[in-house]
């Protein structure tokens, strides 16, 4: 059974289709203002690696990811970069279209514009009025608000009652009932593009923000779904927005609500207003997008992930480990060596089956960490088959040998970071590559190095509980000023005092 973490209810809920055997996920796609960055990876990390597990598991997933294109800050942006705001939107659409290519993840069934979907926003509109959970402003502006007075569990989502939440910004408050009322539709405003606007009941304008993603998920998924998932930033307002007014206009909407824990940059949260944003574009040109992607999946979708450049580099030289490995056993195996695996073929060719630790940590809210150290230890069992002869010693347990290749490919293939996965094309994934800091400094290459085989010699002794060894290794490294910390990936190691 899939247990799924989901917002509302602060509990573990099981999946339960309401289609049998077919899952219905709405992600919350970009707002096309801007370059995307690494929380907007995350994201996009997080939901493919639940797709591909819901595929394994032998269930059919329709993936509906929107794009935001018309919005205050696309029309803003656009101003200052010198565009239409339309052509700001569709270039910054792209972009974000390649970044998610390069990461590998897997290119959504759906991906509906905003745009697009005006009548369906003003038809749900219509609906909320006549079901007095929505009015038009009373100062003439064309701009329409959700009552949430009107509406006893607004504020469900995050626990809150309706005098505790900060004000809604988003339209001018004069037309409002109450502060707190957010907008359905924004009147035309004199200054405003006369193109970003479409005629309507109350005049021309445009949608509000969170009516768009009521709109579009309901008509790709159904008035009732499974899932629908978002950063933690989206949490309140936009979440909670969209479940009253998608409710109070009589759906059942989304039975699971899964948010993405935020990204940390030197300790605190990456933001603009910081000036601390981590963009796709500068790490792709530092590291391979394979070591990124699985940077990324280190910690549990739910936690913080903090980003340092010597965290990636030393997640970098775990997953070289994996890469090598599977190089060389690939190497021995020879034409015995088993086919890859392929998340859109669904899984139905494999040649084996994942660890049960491995399935029971993804069945339980996704626990990629847990699921990457069973990686780890099939990655162990298979060096011992190889042994320290390599082909010739390996030739007695070849049939074991090409099974943990098959189950490790099969596990990598699920988190989208299989070394020999074709989506990374001709990328260099390992420490001798030319490009990165450790490959660029001899020195550095040295010492993980170095480093790597004694940590090696450690894990070893740590798995045949002999601790007294793996002790008297750690504090060898400690004395040398080398401080080592065990991770679900394996270990990451940093010098003292720096």
């Amino acid at each position: 059974m899939i247990r799924l973490h989901s917002t509302d209810s602060g509990t573990f809920v099981p999946l339960s289709p309401v289609r049998d055997g077919h899952v219905g996920m709405y992600v919350c796609g970009a707002t096309v203002q801007g370059a995307p960055h690494m929380g907007h990876m995350r994201a996009g990390v997080v939901y493919d690696q639940l797709r591909r597990w819901l595929l394994y598991r032998g269930l059919q997933v329709t993936l509906v990811r929107n794009t935001t294109d018309i919005d205050d800050k696309i029309l803003t942006k656009s101003v200052e970069e010198g565009r239409e705001w339309w052509a700001h939107a569709y270039h910054y659409e792209l972009v974000f279209t390649d970044a998610y290519r390069t990461l590998g993840v897997l290119p959504p069934t759906y991906e509906p514009r905003a745009t697009g979907h005006i009548p369906e926003m003003i038809e749900l509109i219509d609906r909320l009025i006549a079901a007095g959970h929505a009015y038009p402003a009373e100062d003439d502006s064309g701009d329409v608000y959700f009552d949430v007075r009107s509406w006893p569990d607004y504020g469900a989502l995050t626990h809150q009652s309706v005098d505790d939440m900060t004000d809604a910004e988003d339209a001018d408050p004069r037309g409002k009932r109450d502060v707190r009322d957010f907008a359905l539709w924004k009147g035309h405003k004199e200054g405003e593009p006369a193109t970003a606007s479409w005629p309507s009941p109350w005049g021309r304008g445009r949608p509000g923000w969170h009516i768009e993603c009521s709109a579009m998920s309901t008509k790709y998924l159904g008035a009732e779904f499974d899932i629908h998932g978002g950063g933690l930033d989206l949490r309140f307002p936009h979440h909670e927005n969209e479940l009253a007014q998608s409710t109070a206009a009589g759906d059942p909407f989304a039975r699971i609500w899964m948010h993405i824990g935020m990204l940390n940059v030197g300790g605190d949260k990456m933001s603009k207003s910081l000036g601390n944003s981590v963009f796709a574009h500068d790490l792709f040109d530092q590291y391979p997008a394979a070591v990124i992607r699985y940077f990324l999946s280190t910690a549990h979708y739910r936690s913080v992930l903090e980003f340092t450049p010597r965290l990636v580099e030393s997640q970098r030289a775990a997953y070289d480990r994996i890469a090598a490995f599977l190089s060389r056993a690939r190497e021995v195996l020879g034409a015995d060596a088993p086919a890859q695996p392929r998340a859109l073929d669904g899984y139905t060719d494999r040649i084996a089956d994942v660890p049960q630790d491995f399935a029971t940590a993804m069945d339980e809210d996704l626990a990629v960490p847990r699921a990457l150290s069973v990686v780890f230890s099939t990655v162990r069992e298979g060096q011992r088959l190889l042994g320290e002869k390599g082909q010739e010693t390996a030739a007695d347990d070849r049939g074991a040998l090409r099974t943990v290749v098959a189950q490790v490919e099969l596990m990598l293939d699920i988190l989208g970071v299989n070394p020999g996965d074709p989506a990374w094309g001709a990328q260099a994934t390992t420490a001798s590559a030319t490009e990165g800091a450790s490959a660029q400094d001899p020195v550095r290459t040295a010492l993980d190095s170095l480093v790597d085989h004694i940590a090696q010699q450690r894990l070893t002794a740590k798995a045949k509980k002999d601790f007294a060894t793996a002790d008297a290794l750690r504090d060898r490294l400690r004395e040398a000023g080398v401080l080592i910390e065990d991770t679900p990936g394996g270990y990451r190691y940093e010098l003292a005092g720096h």
